[in-house]
């Protein structure tokens, strides 16, 4: 009987102890900035993501080194998109696709392409890369993720990654050694405001060891962030004022061409 309990308390504690010896290295990340500041002249920017892995004296090198994915998401908010086509010589919208709660930015980097990384299914369940992002569509009265080769996603991933909002680079993050990495982080000038979130994937012999996260935030300074705030803040106010400068505006204008 004592025997048997030795056993059972020798596997217990092999198990609480496993855990910390398989994840034996770390993932440490420093953002070159927590924030990024906005005003009537930006024309965009760039944020430097800096990595380092370590390691305890245990740990063994190893042998085909480390891979690292970075996800980067932007504010979520709902997206109209439209298919256009000719009726009677006009070009019309036709149909159209609400992508609900989608990040209006992402950027997914690496150090090489995904599927030597890790295996299709493990970066499914990661959300690596725009195949295997949920994009959810609302189609009717339904909400769901459809195909990848549906016409409305691949038009909506188009049209983001050409205003820079959306970007995949296998080639995004440089080793600059066994254990050092760097990324950048394009911000285009037209970034939502709002709070962005880093997550930081560590890889090695095609599993994930560690993740770590980190955030920065995009905010509106001078005169566009008064607007932003009174319009926020004093919706009715703002209103007002609005309509007030639009009538004097107009009031001026015809004083000024008005013809005697």
């Amino acid at each position: 009987m004592n025997r048997i309990l030795s056993i059972v308390w020798a596997m217990i504690l092999f198990a609480a102890t496993a855990p910390a010896a398989i994840a034996a290295e770390g993932l440490v990340v420093s953002l070159s900035t927590q924030r990024v500041l906005i005003n009537s002249v930006f024309t965009g920017a760039e944020i430097v993501l800096f990595g380092a892995v370590t390691r305890d004296g245990t740990t063994p090198e190893r042998r085909f080194g480390y891979d690292v994915v970075a996800v980067v998401s932007g504010p979520r908010e709902s997206l109209l998109t439209l298919r256009k086509d000719r009726l009677v010589g006009i070009w019309v919208n036709v149909e159209s696709r609400t992508f609900v709660d989608v990040p209006s930015y992402l950027a997914v980097l690496a150090n090489r392409p995904f599927d030597q990384i890790a295996k299709p299914d493990l970066l499914r369940r990661l959300k690596v890369g725009f195949d295997n992002t949920i994009l959810t569509q609302r189609i009717g009265p339904d909400y769901a993720d459809v195909v990848r080769e549906d016409p409305f996603r691949q038009a909506f991933l188009r049209l983001q990654s050409e205003r820079g909002l959306y970007l995949e680079e296998p080639t995004g993050v440089t080793f600059l050694s066994p254990t050092l990495f760097r990324a950048t982080i394009p911000i285009p000038a037209e970034s939502p405001v709002g709070s962005y979130s880093v997550e930081v994937m560590l890889f090695a012999d095609g599993a994930m060891i560690t993740r770590t996260t980190s955030a920065f935030e995009i905010l509106k300074v001078g005169f566009e962030r008064f607007v932003v705030t009174a319009a926020h803040d004093y919706g009715l106010l703002y209103g007002l004022a609005t309509v007030a400068m639009a009538l004097m505006t107009g009031w001026f204008a015809s004083v000024i061409f008005r013809r005697d």
